[in-house]
């Protein structure tokens, strides 16, 4: 069901064909609330999905809204629906003797994209994240939430404390496949850790790898600016890999780190990070696989082997909102420095153009006409 209504989406029709559309305005099913967005992060992923129309087996056969990183206010709820409260428009309310009409706002939410569709083992144990039939928002044929007006299960959208922004809402979506991370690698107190590429996610992870107690994080990256960025958010040291071996970054981190890393968590899936990556972490450590390359890798899996460095993945991530709403609110954390572009929805296609350029870190889209605040 659908009601007509101004509903401004960012849509990819297929490979290289990104528009802008006007859709109804969607009804809420009844564990279901309606909510108008404000603030959504392009991800690598929505500009893979405009370039090549697939990421793996995930292929865009048919029209799709991007957006996976986002924010918004409740403006309807479903019958089921009891903890999320929508904005209530010419209410009555006494303030001292004067009676008068006001507007109370909805519930501020943040919204995980990943909804299971069904109790599966997955589910049973706590991954939900591996269920293979669960919903999430623009991985085809799923509807992304770059628009709008959007509606979500109400059981993914958290509430947001006064104090975290919006764009701090969107950005709990990166922030928790670095939570995810860190603890798949087991951060703990006093951890040596080597991040592989100082992108979004990468920068994420030193956030979260140096919040978990890491004494010490080492990044890697092409770009002087990122690795500027990397240095600003809290990374002890950085390394601008030109065309250095593998072998010879592992030994640059070691010699910076006075000691071989215990975790090593790689970003960018690119086969050389990846061999690197295994040659840098310390016997009995782990490394991370975290960004996601070709199917086929060639990578020095006997070394891993004798030395009992164990390669953990990760898929997304898992029960990490309410996580990453306490460490924002508590301040533990400070995500804002990573938002460096902003744009109205209407300019949408010149903020993929942006973020394709490499430009920054993170492209906030603006969804709410009325307010473009953080």
């Amino acid at each position: 069901m659908a009601a007509p209504g101004q509903n401004l989406a960012v849509v990819v029709h297929r490979a290289g064909d990104l528009r802008l559309e006007n859709h109804p305005i969607p009804e809420p099913g009844p564990n279901e609330v309606l909510l108008r967005m404000h603030s959504v992060g392009i991800c690598g992923s929505d500009v893979h999905y405009w370039q090549h129309g697939r990421i793996g087996d995930f292929v865009v056969k048919d029209p799709m809204v991007l957006g996976h990183e986002a924010s918004g206010t409740v403006v309807k709820v479903g019958s089921g629906v009891t903890h999320l409260k929508p904005g209530t428009n010419g209410l009555l309310q006494w303030r001292g003797s004067l009676e008068q009409l006001c507007q109370a706002p909805g519930d501020r939410v943040a919204i995980e994209p990943g909804v299971p569709r069904e109790m599966d083992e997955f589910c049973k144990t706590g991954r939900y994240n591996l269920s293979p039939t669960i919903f999430f928002c623009a991985t085809p044929p799923d509807n992304g939430n770059l628009c709008r007006y959007y509606k979500h299960s109400a059981s993914y959208c958290y509430k947001l404390p006064d104090n975290v922004t919006f764009e701090e809402g969107a950005l709990i979506e990166p922030l928790s496949v670095g939570i995810h991370a860190c603890k798949r690698g087991g951060v703990t107190l006093g951890s040596t850790v080597f991040v592989s590429g100082s992108g979004p996610i990468g920068l994420v992870n030193v956030l979260v790898a140096k919040m978990m107690g890491a004494a010490a994080v080492v990044i890697t990256d092409i770009s002087a600016s990122r690795l500027q960025k990397a240095k600003e958010v809290g990374a002890d040291f950085t390394i601008q890999v030109k065309n250095e071996t593998p072998q010879e970054v592992a030994s640059k981190v070691e010699s910076l780190l006075g000691c071989m890393p215990e975790i090593t968590v790689e970003c960018t899936g690119v086969q050389a990070c990846i061999q690197a990556g295994i040659y840098a972490t310390r016997s009995g450590g782990t490394l991370v696989l975290v960004g996601l390359g070709p199917e086929m890798v060639t990578v020095p899996i006997v070394n891993a082997a004798v030395r009992e460095v164990d390669i953990r993945g990760i898929f997304r991530y898992c029960n990490t909102w309410p996580v990453a709403i306490a460490l924002l609110a508590s301040k533990r954390i400070n995500v804002k420095p990573l938002v460096t572009h902003r744009f109205p929805l209407e300019k949408a296609l010149e903020a993929f153009e942006t973020t394709k350029r490499g430009e920054g870190i993170k492209v906030m889209l603006k969804c709410d006409p009325s307010d473009h605040n953080p």
